[in-house]
C-alpha cells in the first residue's frame, strides 16, 4: 500500500529517533501499534458487519468492480514513467490504416495518370535526386 521498503523504514526510524529522541521513542512505538491495531479491528468488524447485511448481494454489488481491475491495472502501470514508456516502445505497433482511394480529376493529364494512380493507391512516389 504505501511501498515501504526497508530502507525507507530505516530512515523514518531515525527520524523518529532524532525528533522524538530516545526517551519518548519507546512509548510513541507503543501508543502507534495500539492505534493501528485497533483501526485493523474496527475495519475487520466494518467489513464483517456489510457481509452480515448484504449477504449474497454483496457478491453482486462486487461484480461490476471485477470488471473494472484490469483497466486500473494499466493504470497503475503508468506510475512508473519508465515501465510506461519501455512498454510502449516495445509493443508491437498497430497497424496504419490503409489509405483511401482517390478518384482521378479531370485536371490531370495524362502522363501524369500513372504517377496520380500510384499515389492514390499508396505507392511511395519515385524519387528525384536532381529535383532536391
Amino acid at each position: 500500500m504505501f511501498d515501504l521498503s526497508f530502507d525507507k523504514l530505516f530512515v523514518l526510524v531515525l527520524v523518529a529517533l532524532f525528533v522524538l529522541g530516545p526517551e519518548r521513542l519507546p512509548a510513541a512505538a507503543t501508543w502507534l501499534g495500539q492505534n493501528i491495531r485497533k483501526v485493523k479491528a474496527f475495519a475487520a468488524g466494518a467489513n464483517e458487519q456489510i457481509r452480515r447485511e448484504l449477504g449474497p448481494e454483496l457478491d453482486q454489488l462486487r461484480a461490476p468492480l471485477a470488471e473494472l481491475r484490469a483497466p486500473l491495472q494499466d493504470l497503475r502501470a503508468l506510475r512508473d514513467p519508465r515501465a510506461a514508456v519501455m512498454r510502449h516502445l516495445l509493443a508491437d505497433p498497430e497497424p496504419l490504416p490503409k489509405p483511401v482511394s482517390v478518384g482521378m480529376s479531370a485536371a490531370v493529364t495524362p502522363s501524369q495518370s500513372s504517377s496520380a494512380v500510384a499515389l492514390a493507391s499508396g505507392a511511395v512516389p519515385p524519387f528525384d535526386a536532381d529535383a532536391t
